[in-house]
């Protein structure tokens, strides 16, 4: 860790060295003994039963599909604690259980889902209801991330007043909630020695979510702060400075400013990571270089308030070997057959998304719509599976979303269906062996984000494919940054322009589609879960 101007120097000189030498860093991880992990959902949650007792299952979300099997890893060479906040009432009832420490994953309830076999304790936090909705719903997720993901309506929205201010007081709370849990673990690690110096311990604290966290981690630690590491990963895409300024000053200077107590920013592509730094530069003044080391994967660095912050690029892959084998199960196997049956040997277009804004699932539909109209030589010949689970539903934003979604999807089907033939499937529920049979079973990929910081279905898809699928990416998908070569790329604003790569995927000779899914699939099992989180604990050793 180095912590004033001269030590950046030095560090940035060692590292990059004269124009043209070359990078002397290195990703390889070194797991120290102690591991905190950081994020708003954990790796599990909990109902109630029948009989009112306590059943666990698997936690939701992306950002946890992406980040358990790499946090599992890892707990095989480190101790390890995952604090995440109390979502449902069965999670309050679990966070009330176990009390302040960590649950202990052997005194769990009986599972609900087979999945769970981590051994990595959960310290949920039980955060008052209304600040948790505050925070949560009207902060991190239509807030920040309607400004990450370009979403408003900027002629009706944002609008930021009285009520702004208190939910903005409630994403604090939520934040220094973290951050105490944080700061207590990490303390705790040194309890036992005369002076407990925490040495060794790393904190990878998640997302938007988050963005004060780091920051209010760092004050909470004083001098201990100089020995622990603390890392915060951004797994959504950043708006670049003109964008990002429609927050409150304030607002947009606290959310750079707490990211910037980490000593290493994550993102998963360039151009977030290059946003970042244009934001630092043009809204806090910061000092900023924009050199980096490729071996290590690093980008930039910002010096602000004495305190330098590394910033690398750490795209997130699948673990294909365990994907694969899950596809195997039983379950999947079902799903696949019952896809087949309904197929009736069409070719088939997939997506797999949540009903959320950003992931643009109208135009999609609104390009298949336009693919039938203008080609009608499909007709009869294709099949569209659009299985969309439901998101953030207590935002009327999202509601109406997915209301529009089943109606387009309505039009589709009252438009071209005929007695022998449903051009199009909708589902608006989760259910994840479903989403893998029809990955598997997929000809073409549909992939168009208004903008996505990765995209894990554009590379779970290839993985997955039996007999290779042509993917249809949105450029604006950080994913494109490493799969854009073999994927058919699209605007995701031009429907005509998706319609033709849905052609084109159709049409694509069976070798063509084979080779391009096979190269999708190597990249996407080249930087598993494990080796993305190791990477990340490697540049808090550097």
């Amino acid at each position: 860790m180095f912590q004033t101007r001269q030590a950046y120097i030095k560090r940035f000189a060692a590292c990059h060295g004269a124009a043209g030498s070359s990078c002397i860093c290195t990703s390889l991880p070194d797991v120290k003994q102690r591991v905190l992990v950081a994020s708003n959902r954990g790796p599990v949650s909990y109902a109630f039963g029948a009989d009112g007792t306590l059943i666990i299952q698997r936690g939701g979300g992306g950002l946890i599909t992406g980040m358990t099997p790499g946090v599992a890893a890892v707990a095989e060479q480190a101790e390890v604690t995952w604090i995440c906040a109390a979502v449902t009432d069965a999670d309050r009832v679990a966070a009330h259980q176990w009390g302040a420490g960590a649950e202990d994953p052997a005194a769990r309830p009986a599972a609900l889902d087979s999945e769970i076999t981590d051994d990595v304790p959960v310290r949920m936090l039980d955060i008052p209801r209304d600040t948790f909705h505050r925070a949560y719903n009207n902060v991190a997720n239509s807030t920040l991330w309607f400004v990450h993901h370009i979403l408003f309506d900027t002629p009706n929205q944002p609008v930021f007043g009285q009520q702004f201010w208190r939910d903005w007081e409630s994403y604090l709370d939520y934040n220094q909630a973290f951050a105490d849990a944080l700061a207590e673990e990490a303390l705790a690690a040194g309890a036992g020695s005369e002076q407990a110096p925490p040495a060794g311990v790393r904190a990878l604290i998640q997302d938007y979510h988050l963005s004060l966290a780091p920051r209010l981690l760092r004050e909470r630690l004083g001098d201990s702060a100089r020995e622990i590491g603390v890392a915060h990963f951004s797994h959504t895409s950043w708006a670049p400075p003109d964008y990002y300024r429609l927050l409150p000053r304030e607002v947009g200077q606290a959310v750079l400013d707490g990211m910037l107590g980490a000593d290493h920013l994550g993102f998963h592509a360039d151009r977030w990571a290059a946003a970042f730094l244009d934001c630092c530069e043009a809204i806090l003044g910061a000092e900023v270089s924009r050199s980096g080391c490729a071996d290590a994967g690093t980008v930039g660095q910002v010096l602000h308030r004495g305190h330098v912050t590394e910033l690398g690029v750490h795209p997130l892959g699948v673990d294909a070997a365990a994907l694969r084998a899950r596809a195997a199960a039983d379950d999947v196997q079902a799903h696949i057959a019952a896809i087949n049956q309904v197929a009736g040997g069409r070719q088939l277009i997939v997506r797999v998304d949540r009903t959320e804004l950003s992931k643009n699932i109208v135009r999609g539909l609104a390009a298949y719509r336009e693919l039938l109209a203008t080609r009608p030589e499909w007709h009869g010949r294709v099949l569209h599976l659009a299985f969309a689970y439901p998101s953030r539903s207590a935002i009327p934003e999202y509601r109406a979303y997915t209301e529009q979604v089943q109606q387009m999807a309505r039009e589709i089907i009252e438009e071209f269906g005929t007695p022998d033939w449903n051009p199009l499937i909708l589902q608006v529920r989760d259910d994840y062996p479903q989403s893998l049979a029809a990955c598997v079973m997929a000809d073409v990929l549909l992939v168009n984000p208004i903008k996505d910081g990765m995209n894990l279905v554009a590379q779970e898809g290839p993985v997955l494919s039996q007999r290779g699928c042509a993917l249809v990416l949105s450029r604006e998908a950080g994913a494109a940054a490493t799969l854009g070569e073999h994927a058919l790329l699209v605007n995701p604003y031009d429907i005509s322009e998706t319609a033709a790569a849905l052609h084109q995927g159709l049409a694509m000779p069976e070798a063509e589609r084979q080779r391009r899914s096979a190269a999708l699939a190597a990249i996407a099992a080249a930087s598993p879960p494990a080796r993305w989180l190791g990477g990340q604990l490697a540049s808090l050793d550097r």
